[in-house]
């Protein structure tokens, strides 16, 4: 095989790889639950896949997929006077984002380390 066939086949497993590690959306998560043992199973439950930015604020990337999976499970901790509020946010909002204080916004691109 030529070694510019080589190198365009290296380079699409290349971009393959850094396509799946770099998830579609900022999702934040943001709760409000009233019960301290379902919002102590909910935060573990959100910290698994993603950062705690707040108490009841979390963000990451995820796809879609999972990120409605999380929300789906996160649901079934709620009771009837608690919430879960999930937004995506595009990288465009992410650019026009603010953070004050200590807090740092997350960065453009996830980052892939061998």
């Amino acid at each position: 095989m030529p070694l510019i066939a080589k190198m365009a086949r290296h380079m699409n497993l290349i971009g393959w790889i850094t396509e799946m590690a770099r998830p579609s959306h900022l999702f934040v998560f943001a709760y409000d639950v009233s019960r301290d043992a379902p919002r102590t199973r909910l935060a573990a439950l959100l910290e698994d896949s993603l950062d705690r930015v707040q108490r009841s604020v979390f963000e990451g990337r995820l796809t879609l997929a999972e990120a409605r999976a999380l929300a789906r499970k996160a649901a079934l901790l709620l009771g009837p006077d608690d919430s879960l509020r999930v937004y995506a946010v595009t990288e465009a909002g992410r650019r026009a984002s603010l953070a004050f204080g200590c807090a740092k916004l997350p960065e453009a691109d996830d980052f892939l380390l061998f």
